[in-house]
């Protein structure tokens, strides 16, 4: 996986990360080599959120052991895949975004030295008034997250996205990033 380009994009539940990738998604050109690899979850399809591929646990764990997946994780008690689809996709040159998971930084650097880490971040506060807004889980939910997060905090990221304000600057960031332009982002 080494002639491509891999950003793995992280960041605390609440902090925007999948609307920053979403929005960059939708600012790509035809002439962008850049893809976003789709995760496969054990997660329902249409639970909300990203656009992902839905896997019952005893799906997920088949193509695990068959050795399906480039990377695989657990977190909150769902399995995360990325596909072996993107050793290809870097083989050709592309960019590949994915969207990872900042616990999982250690077994990436591992597999993949060369990855890129992107992350999206915003003040305690936001992301609390966030998670609140998702009305997903209990306020002690929340703070457990909260705590993650800061237990999380010294993730070893090259670039940092602030994104407590407008999307566009977010996603045009991480866009810039993908094209190999160094932004200067809080």
């Amino acid at each position: 996986m080494s002639d491509g380009r891999l950003i793995y994009l992280v960041g605390a539940s609440g902090a925007g990360k999948d609307s920053v990738l979403t929005r960059m998604r939708a600012l790509l050109q035809p002439t962008d080599r850049i893809v976003v690899a789709h995760r496969y979850i054990t997660r329902a399809a249409d639970a909300g959120g990203e656009n992902h591929v839905a896997l019952s646990e005893p799906e997920f764990l088949q193509r695990r052991d068959a050795g399906c997946f480039a990377l695989h994780w657990q977190s909150h008690d769902l399995h995360y895949g990325i596909g072996r689809e993107i050793e290809l996709w870097l083989t050709l040159g592309l960019r590949v975004v994915i969207n990872g998971s900042r616990a999982h930084v250690p077994k990436l650097t591992e597999v993949c030295p060369q990855a890129e880490i992107v992350e999206v971040i915003a003040s305690e506060p936001v992301v609390r008034q966030r998670l609140r807004a998702r009305g997903r889980e209990s306020e002690a939910a929340i703070e457990a997250r909260l705590h993650r997060n800061r237990a999380l905090a010294d993730c070893q990221a090259a670039l940092r996205i602030l994104n407590e304000g407008d999307i566009d600057a977010a996603a045009w960031a991480l866009l810039a990033c993908a094209r190999g332009v160094r932004v200067q982002v809080s």
